[in-house]
Order: C-alpha cells, then sequence, then structure tokens
C-alpha cells in the first residue's frame, strides 16, 4: 500500500506523543494517581523534612536574588525607573538605582557598575548582602502592582560581577591634575584603623579626590573585616571583598597587615606623632556580647559565640582568606543558636554546613520582633531550621563536661509592651553545642585607651557627629559599627563615604583653602571613560554620534537645551515651516505599540503617532537655534546643518509635503538641487522607508547635491482596533482616526536594511541613521552597517534624556573590550555563558556519574545527594587556596575608533545567491542549562522538521540527525545559550518528499 505522503510516518509520530493535542473531554485521573504523580515533577522543596538535603561543606550561592544574564534582562525591564525614584531615596548610599538598571536592561554592564561604584566602592559586596527589602526595595513603587518589586540587590551583584570579569583597573578622574602635581594638602599622611567596609569606602573616596598617602592599618591578615569573617562564603565570597580591595588599591592605597590601635603600642597619639594628619576608626565592634551564664564555658565544650564561630566557619571554607589549611568547627547533633539578628541566622546555617543534624534557633521575642531581614530568616527556614520564640536562656547543662542541654524560661509582653520573664514556665531542650549570637560590643580597655584623648558616650562608644563623622578630636573621625549608627553592611559604607568628605574640607581648612559647602565626591573611572567617541561627517565634528532626532524630543528649544546639558552630541530640530502653512496638531496622536504584546510601562517596543510637524514659528525656531548655538557652540545643532524632511508618513503628504516629496526620485533629485543653490552648509535628506527601494532615493538626494541622508522616517502603519472596531488613536466625538508612523526598537530591521543597502550602493556617503536605537549595542549595529551619526527619539520617549549618558558608556565600553584579547568569546559587553540553573552554577552530572539527570521530581533528589557526597569528598581533599595575584587585562590591540567600526558589517551583507549552501549546521542542546519547558520541540514539531525527542519521564530534549539547522528552537528557548548552532559533521541531504523526477509531474 502507497504511503499517504500528509500523513507523519511512524517514526515521526512516535516523536510528536507529547506534543500538544486540542482537547476534546474532561480530562479523569484519581487524587490518589494525581498525588502520586506530582512528586515526579515537584521542583520545589518538599515540605516533609524525611529525606533533607545534606549540606555538610556545601558553602554554594544559597541567595534567593543572584541572576543570570536572562534573568538581569528580564527583571531590569520590567523596572519602571522612576521620576524622583523612591527606591534611590532608601538607599543609605543613595545610588541612581533607576539609572543603572537602565544601564542593564541595555546590555551596558559597564555603565551600570560604573554608576554603582560611583556612590558605593562596595558595591557588589553590597548587591550580595545588603537587606534590600527593607531599604531600597521597600520604597519600590511596583509594590503597589501585582508582580510585585524589583530584585534590585540581584541586578547589583549582577551588572558589578561581569565588570569585575572584566579585570579592568580604576583610575582617577581623567580630567584631575597628575598626582605630582596636585597641591601640598593633597600629600598629606591619612590613617585609616580597620579595613572593614567603612574604611574601605572612605579609603578609596579619599584617593578618589587625590589624596596620595593613605594608609588603612588591618590587625587581622585579610581586609573585609566583618564581611570577611563574619559573613558565610555562600552568602559573600572573600574574592568579591578581595576584588574592591584591589580596586582601591588601583589608586594608591596602601594596607598593612597585622598592625592595629593597641598593637605593638599603636595609640592615636603615636599617629598623630609619626605625622598622620587625619585618622579614620573603622575597627568594627570586636568582642562578642556575652551572657553572664556562658561565663568559663569554652570550644571544646561546644560553647561558641559567633565572634568565634563564624570566623573559624570562614577561615575553613574562604578561599585565598589565609594562606593556612583551617579545618571546619566540628559541629555535631543538636545545635541551639541563640539571638533574632542576621547574625545568629548565618550561625544557624553555618551550622548545618559544619556537619549539625538540626538546629534550633532560638530568641527572646516573638517573629515580628525579629531583627533579622527577611532574606536570612527565610533561607533559614528553607534548611529547615527550627525556630523557637519568646524564651530567654537561663542555665547551660553540663555533663562530663560537655553541654547536653540548656535551659529557658518562657517571655510574655505585658499591656504597656514590656517583656516579662515567667519563671514558671521553664523549657528544657537537648543540645550538643550552644552558639551565642547576641551582638558585639567594644569592652577592650587598652583599645579603648590606645583612643584617648577622644571621648566616649554611655553606651561605651566614641562621640561621633552624625553628619561630619567627627569624632571630639578634630583630626579624627569614625564610621561602621563603632560609630554607633550603622547597623548594616551598606551603611557602614556610607558612613566611610559621609566620612570622606569632611575629612577632605577639614585638611584643606588646615591650609586655608576654601571647600564646596555642596559635596562633589568624585564618580568612579576607568580606562574605557578614556575612550573617544567623537566623529566627523561632512565637515562637522560631533562630540558623541548620538543626537535626538526631529520628533516629540525637539517640541521646543528648552527640551534641547536640557538634553545638550545632559550630554547629547547634536539634535536636529522638529521640522518647521513657514507660517502660511502653520499646523495644529490633532489629539490623541501619540500611542504605545501593539507589537511587544500586552506590555505597560516603558520599555515598548514600539509607538504610533499621527503628530504633524511643529506647531511653533519659524521666527521662534530662528531665534532659538541662535541662542543654543551661542551657549553650545561644541554641539551641532540648526545653524550647522539642514535636514530636509521628505518622508513624514501622515499629514504633511496631504498637503505636498513629506513622503509626497520622498518617494519620487526626480522630485528628491531637484528639491535637493535648489536647497545646494541656496546654501553652503552641509543638508541631509530625510528618507522614507514607505517605498519600493530606499537607495533609489537615496541615489537621487547624492544627485542632487546632498551631503547625506537620514534613513529613516516611521513606517506608516495602522497600530490597532479594540474590539468594538473603532481605531486607537480615535480622534473626536467621529473616533476617526488616519495611517499614523510607527517608531521604535519594531523597525530597526527595516532601519538597519536601508542604512546597510544605501552604504553598500553609495559608499563613504554620509548616513544618519534613525529608527529602533535605543542603546549603545543597537547604536553600534548601526555604525557596523554604515551609518556616522545616531538620531533617538522613542527610547527618550520610554525614559528621559539622561539615557545618553548609558549610551555614551557603553559605547566606549564596546570600544575598549574589542581590544582585549582574553574577552575575546564576550559578545558584546555579555560575557561566554556558563552552565549554570537560575544563575548558579551547576556541576556536570554527566562527569560526576556518568548519566543525564533533570532537576525535578526524584531526578532533583538524586543531583542533589550526588553534590552532597562530592561535597564531603572536596572537605577531606581540601587544601589551603591563595587567590592569584591580580593582573589587569590591558588592550593588546588598538582601541578602534567609531570611524574604525562604521560599515564593518557590509562585507558580511550581500544576496542570497552568494549564501553557502554546503555549510550546514544543527542545535545542540546543553541539557544541564535545560529547563524542560518543552518550547524547542514544539516548534520543531509545528513549524519547523520534527527533529527534536521529548523524554516522557525526564523532559529532556534531544536532537535527532533530521536537524536542518533552521535555528527555530534556539529562538524560542527562553534561557540564553542553551542552544547553540554547531557545524554540521555530515553532508545535508534535504528530505524532498519523493525522488527528484526526470520528467517533472507538475
Amino acid at each position: 500500500m502507497a504511503r499517504v505522503l500528509s500523513r507523519d510516518p511512524v517514526d515521526i509520530e512516535n516523536i510528536l506523543t507529547l506534543n500538544p493535542r486540542k482537547q476534546t473531554h474532561a480530562t479523569l485521573h484519581s487524587t490518589a494517581a494525581k498525588k502520586e504523580v506530582k512528586k515526579q515533577w515537584k521542583r520545589n522543596s518538599d515540605k516533609s523534612c524525611s529525606n533533607c538535603e545534606k549540606l555538610e561543606n556545601n558553602f554554594d550561592d544559597i541567595k534567593h536574588t543572584t541572576l543570570s544574564e536572562r534573568g538581569a534582562l528580564r527583571e531590569a525591564m520590567r523596572c519602571l525607573k522612576c521620576a524622583d525614584a523612591p527606591c534611590q531615596k532608601s538607599c543609605p548610599t543613595n545610588l541612581d538605582i533607576k539609572s543603572f538598571i537602565t544601564s542593564i536592561a541595555n546590555k551596558n554592564y559597564y555603565g551600570a557598575a560604573k554608576m554603582i561604584l560611583s556612590d558605593n566602592p562596595l558595591g557588589l559586596t553590597c548587591g550580595m548582602v545588603c537587606p534590600t527589602s527593607d531599604l531600597c526595595v521597600g520604597g519600590c513603587n511596583l509594590y503597589a502592582t501585582e508582580e510585585g518589586p524589583i530584585n534590585i540587590g540581584g541586578l547589583q551583584q549582577f551588572a558589578t560581577e561581569v565588570f569585575k570579569a572584566m579585570n579592568i583597573p580604576q583610575i582617577r578622574n581623567p580630567s584631575s591634575p597628575p598626582l605630582e602635581d596636585m597641591p601640598e594638602a593633597y600629600h598629606v599622611k591619612i590613617a585609616l584603623l580597620g579595613a572593614g567596609p567603612a574604611s574601605l569606602s572612605c579609603a578609596s573616596f579619599l584617593a578618589r579626590l587625590g589624596y596620595s598617602n593613605i594608609t588603612i592599618f588591618e590587625k587581622q591578615e585579610y581586609v573585609g573585616g566583618l564581611s570577611t569573617s563574619e559573613i558565610p562564603q555562600f552568602r559573600l565570597p572573600y574574592d568579591v571583598v578581595n576584588f574592591e580591595a584591589e580596586l582601591m588599591k588601583d589608586l594608591g592605597v596602601k594596607i598593612i597587615f597585622s598592625k592595629g590601635l593597641a598593637m605593638d603600642g599603636m595609640t592615636l597619639r603615636t599617629l598623630k606623632e609619626d605625622g598622620y594628619e587625619a585618622v579614620f576608626i573603622g575597627i568594627g565592634l570586636p568582642e562578642p556580647n556575652r551572657d553572664s551564664i556562658f561565663r568559663g564555658l569554652r570550644t571544646d565544650q561546644g560553647f561558641y559565640t559567633s565572634k568565634d564561630f563564624l570566623p573559624l566557619v570562614a577561615m575553613a571554607s574562604k578561599p585565598g582568606m589565609c594562606a593556612c589549611h583551617s579545618p571546619l568547627p566540628s559541629i555535631h547533633g543538636t545545635v541551639i543558636v541563640l539571638g533574632a539578628g542576621d547574625t545568629a541566622f548565618d550561625c544557624a546555617t553555618s551550622a548545618l554546613r559544619c556537619g549539625a543534624r538540626r538546629v534550633f534557633v532560638v530568641f527572646r521575642k516573638g517573629f515580628t520582633n525579629i531583627r533579622a531581614v527577611p532574606e536570612e530568616m527565610e533561607l533559614a527556614k528553607e534548611e529547615k531550621c527550627e525556630f523557637l520564640p519568646f524564651l530567654s536562656p537561663r542555665k547551660v547543662v553540663l555533663r562530663g563536661g560537655q553541654i547536653v542541654a540548656m535551659e529557658f524560661v518562657r517571655t510574655e509582653q505585658d499591656d504597656n509592651g514590656n517583656w516579662k520573664e515567667d519563671e514558671d514556665q521553664v523549657v528544657r531542650l537537648k543540645a550538643d553545642v550552644v552558639i551565642s549570637a547576641f551582638g558585639s560590643i567594644l569592652s577592650d580597655s587598652k583599645v579603648r585607651e590606645a583612643m584617648a584623648p577622644i571621648k566616649f558616650n554611655r553606651w561605651g562608644l566614641p562621640e561621633v557627629d552624625p553628619e561630619t563623622m567627627q569624632t571630639s578630636e578634630p583630626w579624627v573621625f569614625a564610621g561602621g559599627d563603632i560609630g554607633g549608627l550603622a547597623n548594616t553592611t551598606v551603611e557602614s559604607v556610607n558612613d566611610g563615604k559621609q566620612a570622606s568628605w569632611y575629612m577632605h574640607r577639614y585638611l584643606q581648612s588646615l591650609r586655608g583653602v576654601a571647600v564646596s559647602a555642596v559635596p562633589e565626591l568624585p564618580l568612579f573611572y576607568t580606562p574605557i571613560d578614556l575612550v573617544d567617541i567623537s566623529v566627523e561627517l561632512a565637515g562637522l565634528k560631533f562630540p558623541n554620534p548620538f543626537g535626538l532626532a526631529s520628533a516629540t524630543p525637539t517640541t521646543s528649544s528648552s527640551m534641547i537645551r536640557r538634553a545638550f546639558e545632559a550630554g547629547w552630541g547634536f539634535a536636529v530640530t522638529k521640522t518647521f515651516s513657514l507660517d502660511k502653512d502653520i499646523v495644529t496638531n490633532v489629539s490623541p496622536r501619540i500611542v504605545r505599540g501593539i507589537t511587544s504584546g500586552p506590555m505597560y510601562g516603558p520599555g515598548q517596543g514600539s509607538f504610533l503617532n499621527i503628530e504633524l510637524i511643529s506647531e511653533k514659528t519659524a521666527a521662534y525656531w530662528c531665534k532659538s537655534i541662535a541662542e543654543l548655538k551661542a551657549d553650545f557652540p561644541n554641539h551641532v545643532a540648526g545653524a550647522d546643518a539642514l535636514e530636509l524632511n521628505l518622508s513624514c508618513p501622515h499629514g504633511m503628504g496631504e498637503r505636498g509635503m513629506g513622503l509626497a516629496c520622498g518617494q519620487d526620485p526626480e522630485l528628491v533629485r531637484n528639491i535637493c538641487r535648489w536647497v545646494r543653490q541656496a546654501v553652503q552648509i552641509p543638508f541631509f535628506a530625510k528618507l522614507t522607508p514607505n517605498v519600493t527601494d530606499i537607495v533609489n532615493i537615496a541615489m537621487a538626494a547624492q544627485e542632487g547635491g546632498a551631503d547625506g541622508v537620514t534613513a529613516t522616517n516611521t513606517v506608516s502603519g495602522l497600530m490597532g482596533l479594540k474590539a468594538d472596531s473603532t481605531p486607537w488613536p480615535a480622534v473626536g466625538g467621529a473616533l476617526r482616526t488616519t495611517y499614523g508612523g510607527m517608531s521604535g526598537n519594531a523597525i530597526r530591521p527595516i532601519a538597519l536594511r536601508a542604512v546597510s543597502a544605501i552604504a553598500r550602493a553609495l559608499p563613504g556617503f554620509p548616513i544618519l541613521a534613525t529608527g529602533g536605537i535605543d542603546s549603545a549595542e543597537s547604536g553600534l549595529q548601526f555604525l557596523h552597517s554604515g551609518a556616522s551619526v545616531l538620531q533617538v527619539c522613542s527610547a527618550i520617549q520610554n525614559q528621559d534624556f539622561t539615557v545618553i549618558d548609558d549610551y555614551c558608556t557603553g559605547l566606549r565600553a564596546l570600544l575598549y573590550l574589542k581590544s582585549i584579547e582574553e574577552l575575546e568569546d564576550w559578545n558584546g559587553q555579555s560575557p561566554a555563558t556558563m552552565q549554570h540553573q537560575k544563575g548558579k552554577p551547576v556541576p556536570r552530572f554527566a562527569d560526576l556519574m556518568g548519566k543525564k539527570l533533570p532537576s525535578f521530581g526524584p531526578y532533583l533528589e538524586q543531583r542533589k545527594k550526588i553534590i552532597a557526597e562530592n561535597k564531603v569528598k572536596l572537605k577531606e581533599q581540601s587544601t589551603a587556596a591563595v587567590l592569584p595575584k591580580k593582573k589587569h587585562f590591558i588592550p593588546k590591540k588598538p582601541i578602534p575608533a567609531i570611524k574604525d567600526v562604521i560599515g564593518k558589517a557590509l562585507q558580511y551583507i550581500g544576496t542570497y545567491g552568494e549564501l553557502c549552501n554546503t555549510e550546514q549546521v544543527v542545535a545542540l542542546i546543553d541539557e544541564e542549562m535545560c529547563i524542560n519547558c518543552g518550547k524547542c520541540y514544539m516548534t520543531c514539531n509545528d513549524s519547523g522538521y520534527q527533529a527534536i525527542q521529548f523524554d516522557p519521564k525526564t523532559h529532556l530534549p534531544t536532537v535527532t540527525d533530521s536537524c536542518t539547522g533552521c535555528t527555530l528552537c534556539l529562538s524560542v528557548c527562553p534561557v540564553i545559550d542553551c542552544i547553540r548552532m554547531v557545524s554540521r559533521t555530515t553532508p545535508y541531504e534535504p528530505k524532498r518528499g519523493l525522488p527528484l523526477a526526470v520528467n517533472p509531474v507538475c
């Protein structure tokens, strides 16, 4: 029997087994069966702890906030980038959060990191450990929406980690004089005591200000203070702290280890005698607040304070922290952790990694009084730590010199809010280890004596002015924990930042130098910021290639002024006419596009407008242009060149202008000739994409004497109709509309085609590009396609004029990174994608045990078990690790200028006939990154070549030999680089359906 060609063969039917089908009946499955089935697919943790994950020696990242590039881009796109953003107001260091998230959304990770590190030199540390729910995230306006606030900490961590991988040094402000030319006041000796967050921050800003003789004295052998010794590796790796210290050292700051207050006779007085003119004390609170019931107890009996326990864990688990090989504390059985702060929960989760079987966190008050941030508490809860509130410790029970239990009394709150202990309610808990985390104090009398003659307050801490961070001794400043105000790392960082400015004012005042009353701390800079992005076109010099298109952002000259102040390189005024042709616009006239689906807010993929040219008079514009040119002589504005609007797709064409002129090559040629006869300055014809062949129009403009063209204006379209058939925008009571101009990212492919086609046909003919330029990355695409300068409109409609800063830093970074050989596998500012799940590295399980395991159900449990066993093996094999000596990547190739990249992509663009059909590719799926959604399988089945099998048990897709390399699977895959196209190793033989006939039948 002949095969029916229009039916799938058996092998394809087998592949299609799990392909979606139209439902014809309600389904029927018993509850008992479904209870069993759900276990197969469960991804979140089971409520039962009968088979809990073993965490011994597992110090892998556990933060929920960690993001991959995919996650960061999606989250950054979700951010509203609000006006007067509350998130920034809620950040102790006042980070410009909306701006750095804008940069992430635009894939300008250097620009984001620069923005972060400018206000917070410990931006990566804070991205990892900040209690964001109580700070920036707590003020996020998206709390008022169903989807909730932005993961700001995760975005901050992502951007600064990418910058860390760039391995580029920090430099001083390029506009500052060389250090040797700085005034004498900048060469004074400055000491900082303690190398914790407050001191690292203070020293960084002092160095940025130009001070060249800065020394940090640290009593330990490592930097970071409590960030290193008391925040666990799974929350804050040591190489992160070291990275930030190295950035500070790039500016010449020195660190001397094993030296501190009260060590080897060091006191404030001896520092003054040694010539130090200013001192910052950032030593933290070095001693534990130890309850009297623990007097005499030792670690060998099973008692630790957090100050004993966490540093021991850190030294054993943080590679590079010290050269020693230190084992983890030997913890077994049941552990009681006392306290309800962040440190207590760090002790609890660390105890599990030291071998504890069970951990109880016990605290005096209720859950609503827990001082720890929700993020910390949630992590401990997920790891099956138990919480016991309303208990106050009374007695430690010993047997044979070892802790065996603790006794507590119940606490209660009376009607006045006072907490009381009820001696009649006694609770006894068995325990093998007790860890006290009741906070820290400054009790060392030698350290206090070394701080003489500064005054102390009633809490036993130095008296500190909360604004200037100055102590009772004008030359001594203090911050961080010892200042008494900071409760978090980021607040300590801000103390150091605050102190740096007032130390600067104090030091300058000693020499009679006046300093601005308004703080002017320098920003963060690297060699990237030295890259020249100026460009010349038709005899005009542009400070950067980004300018305002003739559109809504140039509605008025005052808007252009603000744009120039923000940094835009040029502006094209809104098209204006003689008074006889003056227009009046209709409303509504500018609407969001439908090309991005039901996405509301900024980040729209397109806009449609039926706005006409400027409603302002020619006299207004002529006067305004003269004013702008006088005040901004280095910016290109209307007085320097003309742009001929031969392309407006709506309204003006009906009047014989705009599109009516630009669709006819002869008209374009003649108009350009007339203008050439009338003016000596350069002029450019703005072309319409609403033609069959835009190259013919460009050629006509060149023949008419135009100095170049702008490609392209908006695309004519009808944006949408409502369910009742009425249009949007709808004007007046009659609800009429007209075809409008569509702009934004949706027309970028059309604009790129126009630019590249003109550049190929007219080599060297200047092109101003516009149409979907919303970032440095997209701008570079247009430069590669042959454009010389770039006009922007829709991206400003989505945000504001300040995006220019992101565009300029982004373009500088893209050019600079091209010169770094070590980053050749990067795609722009995107690093090569590591194997990960939810942004965290995953081991190759095929290598560990020889079989494939997805990340759900029983397979996930197997993965966890293998990881646990492997971690224990690594514990037995572990040796001391030393961080490699810092060696920055430096350019080994010339950093390209703008002129070097213009038209660089044209060599790759040609006719279809020039494409090779013998060098084929096939899809390769990374099963470790696969999230088992089956989107590749579905699109291949119903839109492709049925070349992907989908395992019914593991939901792992497998590409078969039938793959034709069409790339649909990669296009719909939700995980970046989970699917890659690799060279085909066998000859490609198309499936023709039937053999090629000698005599065709049709």
